[in-house]
């Protein structure tokens, strides 16, 4: 009835974004090392253990990516076919590359459903499933999954609860008639759409935040245990034991929890209301 196709970008060019928040330079060794380092201890391992498979993912790195890192792509996904990776040339050919594919989907469904993820977040287990519960032969609908928690990694370790709308870790279901895909706006434009649905019974996500984030930061809240998350966010023993080792106690930062709590809390209620009295259109 329907393709899912989880979709990711992850080292392609970009002349809008050539620095992090730090001011440090893009898609050099350093940066890739470490994004590598992000993607295989917290992403990757989510992904792979989703407890529904039916779903494609499709990874996007550029074509200058060093071979030493497409090696280590290849050997990562070689037992998971539903995996896929694909070198292009920068973000121009992106949108372009990604509607080709779609094309050339074997066995054409009616319905496509698309969803995102950066490469350095992590997933619940059931993030698949739960997205493909909504599923109801829409024609168009944009899923707004915004319950989730932010998970500070460096240069202290933190973590808190979160809600974000119009969020990276959005969906669209449409039909399979030249779709638009969730790629079609930056994740913030959403805002703008009406045919839109939020997602509120469960926290589906963690927002992975360092200091090679382009705009990021923390801004968790409450005090969170991580031996009540790591059943249902699957990340590698070795961020397992990261965060076991160097978690922050909330009363170390009990402060900043009260003050992101009430940030976190205004922000959703402001564009909440700008999203119900019409504040966001297209033009």
């Amino acid at each position: 009835m329907f393709h899912h196709l989880l979709v990711t970008r992850f080292n392609l060019r970009n002349p809008e974004w050539d620095v992090t928040k730090n001011n440090e330079k893009l898609l050099t060794d350093d940066w890739m090392e470490e994004r590598m380092w992000f993607f295989e201890n917290f992403c990757f391992t989510g992904i792979a253990a989703q407890t529904n498979q039916n779903f494609e993912w499709l990874l996007y790195f550029d074509i200058t990516t060093p071979e030493k890192y497409q090696k280590r792509m290849s050997d990562l996904i070689a037992n998971h076919p539903n995996f896929k990776v694909f070198y292009i040339d920068g973000m121009p050919q992106f949108y372009d590359e990604l509607k080709k594919h779609i094309t050339n989907l074997p066995d054409k469904k009616p319905f496509i459903i698309t969803s995102r993820i950066d490469n350095d977040d992590a997933v619940h287990k059931d993030f698949i499933n739960e997205i493909q519960l909504e599923f109801k032969q829409q024609d168009y609908l944009v899923l707004d999954i915004i319950k989730g928690y932010s998970l500070q990694i460096r240069p202290t370790v933190m973590l808190g609860k979160k809600e974000h709308i119009f969020n990276p870790f959005m969906s669209l279901i449409e039909k399979n008639d030249d779709p638009k895909t969730i790629w079609f706006y930056h994740h913030n434009m959403w805002k703008k759409e009406t045919r839109i649905k939020q997602l509120t019974h469960k926290r589906l996500w963690i927002a992975v935040i360092h200091e090679k984030n382009k705009v990021n930061n923390f801004n968790g809240y409450d005090n969170v245990k991580w031996e009540k998350l790591k059943t249902d966010f699957i990340l590698s023993d070795e961020a397992n034991e990261l965060i076991k080792k160097e978690l922050l106690p909330h009363h170390k930062w009990l402060k900043l929890s009260w003050k992101n709590k009430i940030i976190v809390k205004y922000k959703v209620i402001s564009k909440s209301f700008k999203k119900f009295f019409g504040v966001y259109k297209f033009k």
